[in-house]
């Protein structure tokens, strides 16, 4: 695959699918030669996006639509069963909370590290660390063990690790919910601020809000496939319309991805998405 621009991502045709065995010997059995004794179940299927340098997509759907999964796959936490993805320039990823801590190591440890594991030389490593313990504002926690920090300290960390280097493509999966409403403002500022120096954003949100906020383009999962892909209110506006659907327990079927959507509710009712 031909490498993407600066900032583009580029997902073709990927797809994820798990091993499940009936039986508890089963991946024993295969191991010995025994015909397969699985069956796949696919978390995601044929999912395809073309993201361009500077773009900010909102990436929403209900629990297990497979979102966290996706951004996993694109930042090469898990590899993908079919398809094909390829990124362009410098990724950095808030996936979940203080996943790659060393609870053993102390906040600036911690930090330090993950700066080394970015290719941050060690000229640059001293003022990066100064700007990521005045962000996280943890104090002289940032000198204690990261076993001692609540989840809002580890989101705090986290997320001032993340960003002490602005990212070609920067990745949020929902981490920024933990962090207490302050911060939360931080860390919007800050990555407004990536966006209008061309960082391409890739935002996995429940937050409404936050998406209309952050993002200039949505899409919608469902059942590990893309539903909708387009303009923030109207795939929103959709999404929406699923979740009331689901709650009064009708079905929903979209009969349009084009804007303005539309959904049907399996009573008939024909229900615009705008």
């Amino acid at each position: 695959m031909q490498q993407p621009a600066l900032g583009a991502v580029a997902i073709n045709g990927i797809g994820k699918a798990y091993r499940l065995y009936d039986k508890k010997w089963g991946r024993a059995a295969e191991w010995l030669g025994a015909k397969d004794q699985h069956h796949l179940h696919w978390v995601l299927r044929d999912i395809s996006l073309q993201v361009s340098p500077g773009e900010a997509i909102g990436i929403i759907g209900e629990n297990g639509a497979g979102k966290s999964t996706l951004l996993k796959l694109i930042t090469g936490v898990s590899r993908p069963s079919a398809g094909h993805i390829a990124l362009g320039g410098q990724v950095s990823a808030l996936l979940e909370l203080g996943i790659g801590f060393n609870d053993m190591f102390t906040g600036r440890q911690n930090a330090l590290d993950m700066l080394r594991l970015t290719g941050a030389s060690d000229a640059d490593a001293p003022a990066l660390i100064e700007d990521i313990q005045a962000f996280a504002d943890l104090g002289e926690y940032f000198e204690f063990p990261v076993r001692t920090y609540s989840s809002g300290m580890q989101c705090r960390l986290a997320f001032a690790t993340a960003t002490a280097v602005r990212p070609d493509v920067l990745i949020v999966d929902e981490a920024l919910a933990v962090g207490d409403v302050f911060f939360q403002q931080r860390c919007f500022d800050r990555i407004q601020g990536f966006r209008e120096s061309g960082t391409t954003l890739l935002f996995v949100s429940h937050s409404v809000s936050a998406v209309y906020a952050l993002c200039d383009r949505a899409v919608l999962l469902r059942d590990g496939g893309i539903v909708a892909d387009g303009e923030p209110r109207t795939v929103i506006d959709l999404y929406n319309a699923q979740v009331v659907a689901k709650t009064s327990g009708q079905g929903l079927t979209v009969i349009a991805e084009t804007q303005p959507a539309t959904a049907v509710i399996e009573d008939g009712t024909q229900e615009p998405t705008t």
